[in-house]
This record gives structure tokens, sequence and C-alpha cells, in this order.
């Protein structure tokens, strides 16, 4: 099967030759009917190098249609036809992986070796639902002497996803394979800052043998996004974001009695006790809070560093003799910029504000701003030790390269702060004693934690999800692992009873169940 054209010759402008990102619904790549397209910038240089489509409630009202109709065959195949599909589909992915990964590069701004990590983590995601064949196998007991219960598990219909930036890849592989294994399909909403990566992914669907209908992309903005929660063929609804609009999306999708999985921000800390090993440990740190440019909800924001000692000492002048070797650029082992010139000028705020409180600022990034004569969203590592543990830079999500420093005098003041912190993602303890890790992770208000580990991100088969009750985590269940798979379906549960015949009951024991109510008053 030839490939779908990446870039349609007759949707691309004749002067600068900028491609134009179109939706994808019922297996053709489509404009959006109003026509109307909004430039996609790259990170690193501030030139536009496509648009994207800006789609209305009309193309999303398209997709939905497209997958509804789809859903009435994809959901009769069995379990395993639909995984043999999306083993084609993780061998594609494999093969395509470095295209991918070029892609992330040029619209997120990610350094390659995190490109590559970006599709390799979310083509986990693929290989794991490819085992669900053997993961949602119902269960079936004989309970009483003519009665059976049967547990099944039946897709929700149609479902939607509407990820992030700053994983264009792993993210949207978070939802969508389980989510179409296990029967369901599909409206797909990808930020609009990076179109290109889930663009190309269409294709290899394509050629991966899934029907038309059965994954659909919506580009846009707001009104794609509100239409998609609000139309009611939609089951289900995943997002990734921010929390502010975490809590609004879960809001309005449970105002309808629609299932939600809302993952919101984050504000990690990382704890150090005098006995860790201060080469790993100031290595994990720098990457934690450095990779990606900061811009990940599992990022390290906050080092609490417990006591005053030798140890401590040499930690931090390792931690800033890392972060400071660190150059910019997208090659293997560098900083990468920003997503776009708000998160740039958020982040500078944090870090002015931050020193004009009396903060001392240890590495300052914003001395990269001069990064490519200026043109890009980059800043570099920065490492600010703070007097207060009140700051705005400690208390709030600032999503960059910003670690924040601040000495407990004790245990009980690191877990203290780390408790009252609003968000619960992660957070890390860094010790030699597994005692101490565990004194730490018994008392950690966080869902996902790491033991000399600055990015402890669950691998298949764990889920992956923030903490209930705070502002990491609205809506229900966890969102991979088998968190998905009782999200992505419902458990229907059968009891059946059918009657011995009376001449065919020689010799069994006659047993009353009190427990029985079926015929029984």
């Amino acid at each position: 099967m030839s490939p779908l054209p990446l870039e349609d010759p007759t949707t691309v402008t004749t002067s600068k030759a900028i491609m134009k990102i179109n939706n994808y619904i019922n297996g053709q790549f489509k404009a959006p009917k109003t026509e109307q397209y909004m430039d996609v910038e790259s990170p690193s240089t501030s030139e536009t190098i496509a648009q994207v489509a800006i789609s209305t409630k009309a193309d999303v009202d398209e997709a939905v249609d497209a997958a509804s109709k789809a859903f009435v065959s994809w959901s009769k195949l069995t379990v395993k036809s639909r995984a043999t599909i999306m083993m084609k589909f993780h061998y594609l992915v494999k093969v395509h992986a470095h295209e991918l990964a070029e892609l992330i590069v040029k619209e997120n701004g990610k350094n390659m070796t995190e490109a590559l990590a970006d599709v390799a983590k979310g083509n986990e995601t693929v290989e794991y639902a490819c085992s669900l064949p053997q993961l949602i196998q119902g269960k079936i007991l004989r309970v009483s002497s003519e009665v059976t219960c049967e547990d099944r598990r039946n897709p929700l219909g149609v479902v939607a996803s509407i990820v992030p930036f700053n994983f264009p890849f792993m993210v949207p592989m978070w939802t969508l394979p389980i989510a179409l294994v296990s029967g369901n399909t599909v409206v797909l909403k990808p930020s609009e800052k990076v179109p290109l990566t889930m663009y190309k992914t269409m294709e290899l669907w394509k050629e991966a043998g899934l029907p038309d209908g059965v994954v659909n992309l919506v580009q846009g903005t707001k009104e794609a996004v509100e239409s998609i929660i609000d139309h009611p063929d939609v089951r289900a609804v995943t997002f990734v974001g921010s929390s502010p609009i975490a809590s609004i999306v879960s809001s309005r999708c449970h105002k309808l009695n629609k299932r939600c999985t809302a993952l919101g921000g984050a504000k990690n800390h990382l704890i150090a006790l005098p006995d860790c090993n201060v080469e790993d440990t100031a290595r994990d740190i720098v990457v934690s809070a450095a990779g990606c440019a900061g811009q990940r909800c599992m990022a390290a924001s906050v080092l609490l560093m417990v006591g005053n000692g030798p140890t401590q000492k040499k930690l931090l002048e390792k931690v800033i003799e890392n972060a400071q070797s660190i150059q910019p650029g997208t090659a293997p082992g560098q900083c990468g910029p920003v997503i776009d010139s708000n998160s740039y000028h958020k982040i500078v705020k944090y870090v002015t504000e931050a020193e004009a409180g009396g903060a001392e600022i240890l590495l300052d990034g914003r001395k990269w701003s001069s990064v490519n004569g200026g043109q890009g969203n980059w800043v570099g590592p920065t490492i600010i030790s703070h007097s207060s543990s009140d700051d705005a830079a400690i208390k709030e999500e600032i999503f960059g390269p910003v670690l924040s420093i601040f000495r407990v005098a004790n245990w009980a003041e690191a877990i203290q702060i780390e408790n009252k912190n609003p968000f619960g993602n992660a957070a890390c303890i860094y010790t030699s004693n597994g005692g101490h890790a565990d004194w730490f992770t018994r008392r950690f208000r966080a869902a996902m934690l790491g033991v000399n580990v600055g990015i402890p991100v669950p691998r298949e088969p764990f889920s992956f999800g923030g903490l209930y009750g705070t502002r990491s985590k609205y809506g229900d269940m966890d969102i991979t692992g088998d968190g998905a798979i009782e999200f992505f379906t419902n458990r229907i549960k059968v009891t059946s009873k059918w009657s011995i015949p009376n001449d065919l009951t020689v010799g069994d024991t006659n047993v009353i169940d009190h427990a029985n109510f079926a015929g029984t008053m």
C-alpha cells in the first residue's frame, strides 16, 4: 500500500511551501469546513513550519459520525483480530522511529535522544495493547449448584483523547492502543502546537490495516475540544494538560455523566539524604530537572536537602557543575527550547521574581536568550536557592528547566513541605538505606514514587496517573495499564441459572444456598 501523502500539493502555499495539516476523518485527510488555519512555529527558530487546521463543531460532528459507524463492525471483531492490526502498527512504528523522532525535534524542540525515547515509550504501550487478548479475558465461576456468574468486558463506543504538546507521540499512545484493541473507536485531538507527529502517525495506522473511521484526527483549539466533550455519542474522554484545564474538562464531562480521566500538572519534590550517592544523585537530579527542557509532568521541580553537612555541599556543587555543562541544542545530551514564547516568558518571570524576593540564582538560564541570534524560545537549566519554602517558584508549576533548592533540618520538615503542596504526581527519595527509603515512600503525598529515580514513570504493565484529590488528577482511573483497561471498557456481569432435571441429580449432595435470592422470597 502506498503511503498517504504527508504534504498534499493541493493544500500547500506556493510562496513558502508551508505544509497544511488537515483533519483525518474516515480514512481521508480533509480540510476544515471553515478552511481556516493557524501557524505552527518552530520552538528552536520561531519560524513557521506548518499551518494547522482550525476545526469547528461541524468537523467534530463528522469525525464522531465516522467513528460511530466504524464502531459497529470494529467492535464485532475478536480482540485477537484487533490486536493483530496493533502488532503491525508496532512494527511500523519501529521502522519509522527515526522519521517520527525528527518530526518531534522539529515541532517540539526535544533533543534527538529524547525524541527517540518519546517514540519508544509510546510504542511500549502499543506492545502492551498487543497482549490484551491475554489481559481482558472475562471470568466465569459456578457459584452455587445451578448458578454461574460471568464477568465480561465490553467496549464503550466512541471515545476521545485530548493530548498536550510535550510528548507528541507517547501521550497519544497512552490511550489509543488500549482503547482500540478493547474495541472502541477514537477521535483524537492533538495539541495545535505539535500536529506533525500524529499527522504522520495516521499514515502508519492506515498501512497497518486499521479500517477507515476507527481512528479520526481533529485539529484545532477550544471549540474543537468543547465540541468533542459535549457530543452525545462520545462516551468517554481522556485529557492530559494543565491543572486548570483538567479541572474544567473533568467537570464538564461529569455534568454530562460522561466518563473522564484528566491528568493535570505537577510540582515534584526530590529529597536528598546525607547518605545518598553524590555522583549518581547529582546526575539523576539534573536529568530529571533539565531533560525535555523541564516540560514534563514528572520533572524535578524542588530539591529538599536534609542537613547542611559536607555531603550536601558536595552534592550541590555537583548538581550545578552537571547542569552548567549542558549546551543548548537538539543533539543528544543538549537542552532544547521550550515550546513557545508564552512558556519562555512565564519561566523567566518566576526566576526574576524569585531573585527580586531574595532567592539566590546559582545558575541562570536566562542567559540563553541570545541563543540562535535571539530566535526561538531558549532558556537554559536554572538553579535557585531559596530561603523561604513559601516562594512562588517553590509552590507553583513552572514547567521549564528550573530547579528550586531548599535546605531542611530533618526528615519531618522535608515530608511536611512535600505533603503541603497541592499537586500529587511524583516524589523521590535519594538514599543508600532501604529503611530510610521505606519511611519516605510511606509518607509521600504523591502517586508515583521514586527511590533513587528522579523520573519515576511506571513502565507497562504498571499504570500512570497522579493522586486522587490533588491538582494532578481529576476524574476516573489511571490512563495506562490496567487503569486504562478499566476506563475503556464496561464490566458486564451475567448470572445464569440452568435447572438440573430431578432424574439427573442422583448422587448429588443437596446443599442449601442461603445466599441465593433467585426465585426465593
